[in-house]
């Protein structure tokens, strides 16, 4: 009966033989490698040379460390820029002056490009309203700021010879008589080459100026392009409701820089105001900002409106 559970042919035969083949190798061939390939006891003299080889490759990193950390040290610590005072035109001074001055080099390229829109430095107190210029680097600077006239362009440098003045045979025309007083803010260039000293360029000169202004509302504008304002001033009456008036609410970034009251970095403090907390409804609201100082804000009241 037995032999009916346990019967088997040929061929189960040989399968269950080769099974308990594979798996009797399964615990074998371990032991086997292991007894063949990694041999229990290694030869003393190749231990004691390999330990010898590692102990003098770690003696060399040891000895190589220290000199790579000097090298990085020395590499990361540069030396730092030395500071000259001197004697400077920031009209002409070019980035390398600046750096010697102990000016970093963003606030260098700060410099030149006011100077590229906004043209020159008439006075050293402009130098104030570079973008970034700490108080305490202005008051250091100051006493070294020397802007020389021969620095100007040679238009500029033109000055008004005024009452003694005798016509020339370039501008040989009609002059005016003293007493004759003319609208400063309505007269051509024609006219004002009528007044004795203006000639052609100087007569340029005011009513280019008197366009980005939008109009003058005080005959001491006309020292902000060299001409004298006194000696000028029994000349001109002055008109202020002719003036055109910014409207900070609504003006772009390129109307408000071509004011000469307003730099780069006034108009984009008008404009981030503007986004952020909406419309502006007086300067006060601008005092806040470094951009602008007092003297910022008083001299550009006349020229603007906050209109809505």
């Amino acid at each position: 009966m037995w032999k009916d559970f346990f019967y088997f042919t040929k061929t189960e035969r040989q399968g269950i033989i080769v099974l308990v083949v594979l798996i009797l190798g399964t615990f074998a061939i371990p032991k086997f490698f292991t007894l063949f390939v990694h041999p229990k006891e290694i030869d003393a003299a190749e231990q004691e040379k390999f330990k010898k080889e590692l102990n003098e490759f770690i003696s060399s990193l040891e000895e190589i460390k220290p000199h790579r950390k000097s090298t990085d040290s020395s590499f990361r610590s540069s030396p730092k820029r030395e500071i000259r005072l001197t004697v400077f035109d920031p009209n002409t001074a070019d980035s390398m002056t600046f750096l010697s001055l102990g000016l970093p080099s963003w606030m260098a390229k700060n410099i030149l490009r006011y100077r590229n829109k906004q043209g020159r430095f008439h006075h050293p107190e402009d130098f104030r309203k570079i973008y970034g210029l700490t108080e305490e680097q202005y008051k250091t600077l100051l006493p070294y700021i020397q802007i020389a006239k021969s620095s100007e362009p040679r238009e500029t440098r033109d000055t008004v010879q005024l009452l003694t003045a005798k016509s020339t045979q370039q501008d040989s025309i009609f002059k005016y008589q003293p007493g004759t007083i003319i609208s400063l803010n309505s007269a051509d260039t024609t006219e004002l080459k009528k007044i004795p000293g203006i000639g052609s360029a100087i007569a340029r000169k005011i009513v280019n100026y008197r366009k980005r202004l939008g109009a003058f509302c005080r005959i001491e504008q006309l020292q902000e392009i060299q001409l004298k304002a006194e000696k000028l001033r029994p000349w001109f009456s002055i008109d202020a409701g002719q003036i055109h008036r910014i409207n900070l609410n609504k003006a772009s970034l390129e109307r408000m820089m071509y004011h000469p009251y307003i730099n780069f970095y006034q108009a984009k403090v008008i404009i981030e105001y503007r986004k952020k907390k909406g419309s502006i409804k007086s300067l006060k609201q601008l005092s806040l900002y470094e951009e602008f100082t007092p003297a910022d804000l008083e001299r550009l009241e006349p020229y603007v409106c906050c209109d809505l």
